[in-house]
């Protein structure tokens, strides 16, 4: 089984818990205005490598990868979810810890025989990160060109499965920033009982340069980048909500 990769780095410190070694998959449908890895986004590039490719280069690692394991981010992983299946299937044989940083965008609750694909690969998947954009779905149509409501039934998706989940979120001065989206977001992410975790990260504008080299318009040009206190503060408001929908549930006091 052959994936379309695009780069792989071998010591991941963001992309889940511990060191992890992470496997950048080529190709993604959406088009968020602060994506910094516009160049993973054509569907039909890449270097081809199977499965065991990737996890002989792993074991290498081993050592090395403290208290972690693989990632497979992008790109959107779910595009490529036959590989990322026979991937992820044979990493649990070699006991690796495996977690999938993911949009959630190409989840298809009609579509039964990915539903019964992402079945089986929920079986090998010990966490999935999730990056929800925007609550808002007329402004989640401008940020990213596509609809939230296939990454929102996700969400709920894995709740049914009751796989972990660590919910991401970027705060965007002038975009996401807002009080109420917030709020929003807040009292959503506090129906999931398999929440684990929640990075609300500040928009930076590092990407601008490989838009520059790329030669392409980078969209969010001259928009700052936010402050770290500015995106504690966001933190704390969607908490804030979080607890007081989980108290009106009843699944805290």
């Amino acid at each position: 089984m052959d994936g379309k990769i695009h780069s792989i780095e071998t010591f991941g410190t963001v992309d889940g818990p511990g060191i992890r070694y992470v496997v950048f998959v080529q190709g993604c449908p959406m088009r968020c205005l602060y994506c910094h890895n516009p160049d993973t986004w054509q569907m039909n590039t890449g270097t081809l490598m199977t499965v065991e490719e990737i996890l002989t280069d792993y074991e290498k690692y081993r050592p090395f990868l403290k208290g972690g394991g693989l990632t497979v981010t992008g790109g959107e992983p779910l595009m490529q979810i036959d590989f990322l299946l026979a991937l992820f299937e044979q990493a649990k044989k070699q006991d690796i810890h495996t977690c999938i940083d993911t949009s959630g965008i190409a989840y298809n609750e009609t579509n039964s025989a990915y539903i019964e694909k992402l079945d089986k690969l929920m079986e090998y998947t010990d966490l999935v990160m999730l990056d929800i954009k925007h609550i808002d779905p007329e402004e989640h149509q401008k940020l990213c060109s596509q609809p939230n409501e296939p990454i929102l039934k996700f969400a709920k998706y894995l709740e049914k499965k009751q796989v972990p989940v660590w919910i991401r979120h970027v705060v965007v001065p002038g975009i996401t920033d807002k009080e109420m989206y917030l709020r929003r977001l807040g009292s959503f992410l506090g129906e999931l009982t398999n929440l684990k975790a929640l990075d609300v990260l500040p928009y930076h504008t590092m990407g601008a340069v490989k838009y520059e080299n790329l030669g392409m318009e980078y969209p969010l040009k001259g928009i700052p980048a936010l402050d770290k206190a500015d995106a504690v503060k966001a933190r704390g408001i969607i908490l804030e909500e979080l607890h007081k929908k989980r108290k009106e549930l009843h699944l805290e006091k």
